[in-house]
């Protein structure tokens, strides 16, 4: 985490407000809506078969117990969370999270089986929606450098680098 993260200068334009329906590329309806208490049980569900390929920093994590005890962290009260779903199923998660410097901090995760076809970017936007209409001026991330496709997707929905580790690079958006 960064002390002096910096953030763009002008806030993004308007994102689009959960709940909402998607069709993804492989002709899927897709909902995307804020995540309510009983969803817990079909997170644990999804991040139990998250390929491990796509962990990134340690996170989702792998076990059931780490799984739930991590999502103790996120679903918090202060926290903001989306889900996409495929019928019953979640495919897909987004949160922010507070830090101790009036930021949140995004992540995202999709099932691999779902990755590329605009349910991350749907999510994504949606999530971000979200954090509009509550009033969260900025957020921030870090994604591993080697994930253009992640990359690609931030900047186009208005992130700009702010920072680089050694095998990261942060970014930020303004929604206010």
């Amino acid at each position: 985490m960064t002390l002096n993260r910096t953030y763009p200068d002008e806030p993004a334009g308007e994102f689009p407000r959960p709940p909402r329906t998607i069709t993804d590329r492989e002709d899927r309806e897709i909902e995307i809506r804020v995540a309510e208490p009983d969803d817990r049980d079909a997170l644990v569900e999804m991040y139990s078969a998250f390929d491990p390929s796509d962990r990134a920093q340690g996170i989702p994590p792998v076990k059931e117990y780490a799984i739930d005890n991590w999502l103790d962290t996120v679903l918090a009260e202060d926290c903001l969370n989306v889900i996409a779903w495929d019928g019953e199923d979640a495919v897909g998660h987004a949160m922010l999270v507070p830090d101790n410097e009036d930021a949140h901090e995004l992540a995202i995760f999709v099932l691999h089986t779902y990755q590329g076809a605009g349910i991350g970017t749907g999510l994504l936007k949606t999530l971000l929606g979200h954090a509009q209409r509550e009033g969260i001026e900025t957020v921030w991330l870090t994604v591993e450098r080697w994930n253009e496709p992640a990359i690609e997707l931030y900047k186009k929905v208005g992130f700009e680098i702010c920072g680089t580790e050694s095998f990261e690079i942060e970014m930020s958006i303004r929604l206010h």
